[in-house]
C-alpha cells in the first residue's frame, strides 16, 4: 500500500469551529459509554427471556469488552487511513445498526451478534474522540477540553444502571435499546452537518502480522482474565491459562515487531517519553481501582446489605454525577496550575477513602456508603484526566493515534485485569471466613463473609492506591515536543 505525507480532506486547524465538532464527539460517545452500563441491570431477566444460564449471558459484557479490547489498539492505524468523519460516522451507524438488531433480537445469539456491532462502533468513537481533541486544541486549553470530554466519560455509566431500573420497572428490556436509537441518529445527523476532518490522513502500510498478533494478544489478556474473574472458571481453568498465555506471547511479539517496523500498527515508541509512561502506570492501577470498585461495592450492597439492583443504582448515582461535574472543574484548575497539584491530593483522598471502605459492615448506614463513593469519585476526577492529558500532551503531535491508542487499549486490559484480581481476593476472603464458622449456610453468616472479602479487596486495592501516591510524586508539567 503506498504511503502518503499530505493530509487528505483536512481542514486547516486555525479555520476550524471546535465547540460543534467537540458537541458531535460528546453525543457519540455519551451513548456508547452509557450502553456499557445500560445492561448490567438487566443481565438477570434477561437469563429467564432467553432461556440461558447466567454463565452464557454473561458473553453479552465479556463478549463486548473482548471486542473492544482487539480493536482499540489497530485504533492508531485506521485513524490514519481514514478522515475524522468518516471515522465517527462510521462508528455511530454501526453503534445505531447494532443497537436497532439488539432491540428486536430474538433469541440470545443475534443479541450477542448486535453487541457485538455496538463494540465495533464504541472501540473507534473514544480513541479518535480523545485524538482530535489534542489535534484541535493547543496543550495549554487542553486540560479544560479534556475535563469536559471526562464529564461525559464518567457521567453516562453512572447514570446507566439507574436509567435502566428505571426502564426496567415499565417496560420490556428492548426498550434499553430502543430508547437510545433515536439520540443516535441524531448524532449521527449532527456529526454529518458539522463535524470537520481534522486528521492529517497518511496511509501507512498495513501490517497484516502485527494486526494479528495484536487481536492474540490483547484479546488472549482481556478474555484471560475476564474469565478468571467469573467464579464459575476460576484461575485453574485451563482455558483461563491457555489465553492468558498465548496473549501474554501474542503481545511480546507484537512489542518486538513494532520496534523494527519503519511505519509500526501501535508505536511502542511513545514510551519513551517519561510522563506519557507515568501517566500509563497510573492510569493502570487506577483503572483496576475504579473498575474492581464498581464492581465490588454492587456485590457487597447485594449480597452483604440485601438491597435491590435498583436501590444500588440510585446509591452510586450521586458519586457518578459529581464526578462528571468535577471532570470541567479540573481540567480547567490543570489548565492553571499543572498536574502536581491536582494529581497528588486527589490520590490521598482515594487512598483514604479505600481504606475506610475496608471498615464498613453489615451495619454501616446507607449515607456512610453514598459518602464514601463521592469522596472516591472525587479523588478520581482529580487524578484520572490530569494524568491522562499530562502523558498525551507530551507526545509529538504524529504519535497523538498511537498515544490515544495506547491509553484506551490500557484501560480495557487494567479494568479486566483488576475485576479479575479483586474478584477472586473477595472470594478467598469470603472462603477463609466461612472455613471458620460453625454454619457457613447461615445467611447472616454468610453476608458478614461478604464483607470480609470486600474489606481484603480493598486492603489491596488501598496498597495499589498508595503505589500510585510515590509514583505520582514524579509527575510534573509535559514540555511540547517540538516535531522534526
Amino acid at each position: 500500500m503506498n504511503t502518503g505525507s499530505a493530509a487528505v480532506g483536512a481542514a486547516p486547524i486555525e479555520n476550524i469551529k471546535r465547540l460543534p465538532i467537540v458537541i458531535s464527539m460528546m453525543i457519540g460517545a455519551f451513548l456508547a459509554l452509557l450502553n456499557e452500563t445500560l445492561l448490567g441491570v438487566a443481565l438477570t431477566e434477561l437469563t429467564k427471556e432467553l432461556k440461558v444460564p447466567y454463565s452464557t449471558i454473561q458473553w453479552l459484557t465479556t463478549g463486548y469488552m473482548l471486542l473492544i479490547g482487539i480493536l482499540v489498539p489497530v485504533t492508531a492505524l485506521l485513524i490514519q487511513w481514514f478522515t475524522t468523519r468518516q471515522i465517527f460516522i462510521s462508528a455511530m451507524g454501526l453503534f445505531l445498526v447494532g443497537t436497532l438488531i439488539a432491540g428486536l433480537s430474538p433469541n440470545f445469539t443475534v443479541l450477542l451478534i448486535a453487541r457485538l456491532v455496538q463494540a465495533l462502533g464504541t472501540g473507534l468513537l473514544l480513541p479518535v474522540m480523545m485524538n482530535t481533541i489534542l489535534t484541535i486544541y493547543p496543550p495549554e486549553k487542553r486540560g479544560a477540553a479534556m475535563g469536559t470530554i471526562g464529564l461525559v466519560i464518567m457521567f453516562a455509566p453512572a447514570t446507566g444502571p439507574t436509567l435502566a431500573g428505571l426502564i426496567l420497572d415499565s417496560l420490556s428490556w428492548r426498550w434499553l435499546f430502543f430508547s437510545v436509537v433515536p439520540l443516535a441518529v441524531f448524532s449521527i445527523i449532527f456529526a454529518f452537518i458539522y463535524l470537520r476532518n481534522v486528521s492529517e490522513v497518511t496511509r501507512p502500510k498495513v501490517d497484516l502480522l502485527s494486526i494479528l498478533l495484536s487481536t492474540i494478544g490483547f484479546g488472549g489478556i482481556v478474555y484471560g482474565f475476564s474469565s478468571a474473574g467469573d467464579p464459575e472458571i476460576g484461575w485453574s481453568s485451563s482455558l483461563v491459562i491457555i489465553c492468558l498465555a498465548a496473549g501474554f506471547i501474542g503481545l511480546l511479539l507484537f512489542v518486538l515487531r513494532q520496534l523494527k517496523l519503519a511505519e509500526p500498527v501501535l508505536d511502542i515508541r511513545s514510551f519513551k517519553y517519561p510522563m506519557f509512561s507515568l501517566a500509563v502506570i497510573l492510569m493502570v492501577i487506577l483503572m483496576m481501582t475504579l473498575f474492581s470498585t464498581l464492581t465490588l461495592l454492587p456485590m457487597f450492597m447485594i449480597s452483604g446489605l440485601a438491597l435491590t439492583a435498583s436501590t444500588v443504582g440510585l446509591i452510586l448515582l450521586p458519586g457518578g454525577i459529581i464526578n462528571g461535574l468535577m471532570s470541567p472543574i479540573t481540567g480547567r484548575l490543570f489548565d492553571k496550575f499543572g498536574p502536581r497539584a491536582l494529581v497528588i491530593p486527589g490520590i490521598v483522598i482515594m487512598v483514604i477513602t479505600l481504606w475506610l471502605f475496608t471498615q464498613v459492615s453489615t451495619s454501616t448506614e446507607i449515607y456512610v456508603i453514598i459518602l464514601l463513593h463521592i469522596a472516591l469519585m472525587i479523588g478520581l476526577s482529580m487524578v484520572i484526566m490530569p494524568a491522562q492529558t499530562t502523558g498525551l500532551n507530551q507526545l509529538p503531535r504524529h504519535l497523538y493515534p498511537h498515544g490515544t491508542a495506547i491509553m484506551n487499549t490500557i484501560q480495557q486490559v487494567a479494568g479486566a485485569v483488576g475485576t479479575a484480581l479483586f474478584i477472586s481476593i473477595m472470594s478467598s476472603g469470603q472462603a477463609r471466613y466461612l472455613s471458620g464458622v460453625k454454619d457457613p449456610t447461615n445467611p447472616k453468616q454468610i453476608a458478614e463473609a461478604m464483607t470480609s472479602g470486600v474489606h481484603s479487596a480493598f486492603w489491596v486495592g488501598a496498597i495499589l492506591t498508595v503505589a500510585a501516591f510515590i509514583l505520582a510524586l514524579f509527575i510534573r508539567r509535559s514540555a511540547i515536543p517540538q516535531e522534526k
